[in-house]
């Protein structure tokens, strides 16, 4: 199996800190988004991962190549044009079924399970209490997909496109991609991978929805801090040793933290290198090399590199930036 992974986009949710880092490299729980994604991968033994990169494409390919040994492609999509554009980029290069995953996607599916897989491609659920803000998937009695209604109000259905599919026929996909630029089929200006899987369909090929238990999104503040928390509670925290501090679980804090007559926690992830002096800390990430004093902070994101002293509030701090009371 081969794994496209998509990851072009800049990131806006996420600013000021996608201006200096690209958005899969956002640390959530000690490492970043993009680790979330790829540790999975080993396990499942896939043989080949193309990555579709754009905005500060370099710290992509440097941190793939640094920490990971599987057989990786990179591909630029220089115009932002949709998802299935994005897609259609690694056609060279796919020749087995291959596993789409959007990288704002977290979520805890067994992949070994497509081993044994009969249907002609996976579109993977969750069931959400506000569907009209996603893709709804209809199914038949049976688990089909019939149709994937984007952001339909009144709903189709409270089953949503959680942003990860698995498709058999992938040379079928691509015929069906392209069908879909040549005729210019876009939905909102972007031409949507849901579409050309809706060609498919027509086609006679037949998708199953699998529901997962676990769906976490890391594409703005408020869902990242989420995950954060999802992770921390979930195997994934960490203690050192702290300078007359309380410590409250679950947290994950770097081994070089410089930690001091703080209170940190709970739900706070804190980067190596990072000082925190007299402040108080629950649910944020502090990331590396970050200078937090005399603050009292919860909610919060503050880049690498960055100062901030006196605040009490909120706050959404970039990289090497200073915020002063």
């Amino acid at each position: 199996m081969q794994v496209i992974i998509p990851l072009a986009g800049k990131g806006t949710r996420l600013r000021p800190h996608t201006h200096t880092k690209a958005k899969p490299l956002i640390r959530v729980a000690g490492k970043p988004v993009l680790a979330h994604i790829l540790d999975p991968l080993i396990k499942a033994k896939v043989s080949e991962v193309v990555f579709v990169v754009g905005h500060l494409k370099e710290q992509i390919v440097d941190f793939v190549t640094d920490n990971y040994d599987f057989k990786a492609v990179f591909v630029e999509q220089k115009e932002l044009l949709g998802q299935a554009h994005a897609i259609s980029l690694a056609e060279k290069f796919i020749t087995e079924d291959c596993l789409i995953w959007f990288v704002d996607t977290i979520t805890d599916c067994d992949l070994n399970e497509l081993n044994n897989e009969e249907s002609d491609g996976v579109i993977y659920v969750k069931e959400d209490p506000d569907p009209t803000r996603f893709g709804q998937v209809i199914t038949d009695n049976k688990g089909i997909v019939k149709e994937i209604a984007e952001k339909a109000d009144p709903p189709k259905s409270n089953l949503v496109n959680i942003g990860m599919y698995w498709v058999k026929d992938s040379k079928l996909m691509f015929e069906c991609i392209n069908d879909l630029m040549k005729k210019k089929m876009q939905t909102k200006g972007e031409y949507y991978l849901v579409d050309a899987f809706q060609l498919m369909f027509k086609k006679g090929n037949k998708f199953t929805a699998k529901e997962v238990k676990v769906w976490e999104d890391c594409g703005k503040q408020d869902t990242l801090l989420k995950t954060n928390r999802y992770f921390l509670d979930h195997g994934h925290s960490k203690l050192v040793k702290t300078k007359n501090s309380v410590i409250i679980p679950p947290v994950y804090i770097e081994d070089s933290a410089d930690i001091e007559d703080s209170v940190i926690g709970p739900y706070v992830s804190v980067a190596k290198d990072t000082r925190i002096k007299g402040s108080i800390i629950k649910d944020s990430i502090i990331n590396e090399g970050a200078l937090v004093e005399n603050a009292k902070l919860k909610q919060s994101l503050v880049g690498d590199g960055a100062i901030v002293k006196g605040m009490s509030r909120r706050m959404n701090v970039g990289d090497s930036s200073e915020v002063i009371y």
